[in-house]
């Protein structure tokens, strides 16, 4: 049971693309590929000090995925709640956490995002609720959130990124039913990168098409889009994010995409082979924009260079900031464990 192709099957039509190049702007648009440029040179440099050693514990990049999370906080804006799985250093970088307090915080130091307790998968902004370590552990504590909206009658949403694997979990069906039954403004995006942890989508989940198939079971819609494609992205997710502002009903999305390492980095994904590694990294998200870009006048090849160069010193800063950065005190340790008065 193939999950249907993302290359064949969700080209977003070239006309709509050029509308969407107009509507958004050349800063905007040069924006995102710049932030797309940060989070694949942060991981890049990331990856490279976790194999020296001076990262420890696991480490997820997110490398052939920017398009989709770049695209949301670009189309939904960063006012919003946000929840995600181990897999969570772009959206952290997207919603204002710095790369230094990233990179620190995966060296395990002090001045970290989380003070160097939380590592490469517990990462937090004001609105971040944090990475989750635990498969579908941010489901519910996203449906929370949308609960919290309604309550207080705000203007938001609550938006949840998951694995494909997380979709068998308990938490993901308990969390969906009650979103659908009292109706909260929430956003579940079921990032599927095909291989969950080494196994292929098709032997673990029985139905081909994540949310559309699952969806209907929760009296909600489901979408499915090309997590390769930006503008698809920027798209579907623009609309679907105004109608639950005015519904306040919670939506499933299923993005294709395929990421270009293992599961994590001590995983050498001898699963898939090389021929259909090729074939996924031929798909780069951050190239296909490039070359729409520069094919519609937005951007030089030069000017790429520039922008790539500057994502990549950043990265390398981050990582000298982290090596120079302190080590927690043990003394520290018992602080912040429970709320003060």
């Amino acid at each position: 049971m193939e999950p249907r192709s993302s290359k064949e099957r969700y080209k977003m039509d070239s006309e709509l693309q050029k509308k969407l190049m107009q509507s958004l702007g050349k800063d905007r648009l040069i924006d995102s590929l710049k932030k797309m440029l940060l989070i694949r040179n942060f991981e890049i440099r990331a990856e490279s000090a976790y194999q020296q050693g001076f990262i420890g514990g696991f480490f997820h990049s997110y490398m052939g995925q920017e398009a989709i999370q770049t695209a949301a906080v670009a189309a939904m804006g960063k006012e919003n709640w946000w929840a995600t799985s181990y897999r969570c250093h772009a959206l952290a970088l997207l919603l204002g956490a710095t790369p230094d307090e990233i990179m620190a915080e995966l060296y395990g130091r002090a001045n970290g995002n989380a003070k160097g307790r939380g590592g490469s998968m517990h990462l937090y902004t004001d609105r971040l609720l944090g990475g989750f370590g635990i498969v579908g552990g941010q489901i519910p504590i996203a449906t929370g959130a949308g609960f919290t909206i309604k309550y207080e009658e705000k203007k938001e949403a609550s938006i949840c990124f998951l694995g494909d694997g997380a979709v068998a979990q308990g938490s993901f069906h308990e969390s969906l039913n009650l979103a659908s039954l009292w109706k909260l403004p929430c956003i579940f995006v079921i990032e599927n990168n095909i291989w969950g942890m080494g196994t292929h989508i098709s032997r673990a989940i029985s139905v081909p098409r994540l949310a559309e198939d699952k969806a209907a079971s929760f009296g909600m819609e489901g979408f499915t889009l090309n997590g390769m494609d930006f503008f698809e992205c920027y798209e579907a997710f623009s609309t679907i994010y105004q109608n639950v502002l005015k519904t306040s009903k919670p939506v499933l999305i299923e993005v294709i995409t395929e990421r270009f390492r293992g599961h994590s980095i001590s995983d050498p994904g001898l699963y898939r082979s090389k021929e259909d590694l090729k074939v996924c990294m031929e798909r780069d998200p951050i190239l296909m924009f490039r070359d729409l870009l520069e094919e519609n006048g937005i951007l030089t090849e030069d000017h790429y260079k520039e922008l790539d160069h500057e994502a990549k010193e950043i990265a390398k800063s981050a990582m000298k900031y982290a090596e120079e950065s302190p080590w927690p005190s043990p003394i520290t340790l018992e602080e912040d464990v429970f709320k003060e008065n």
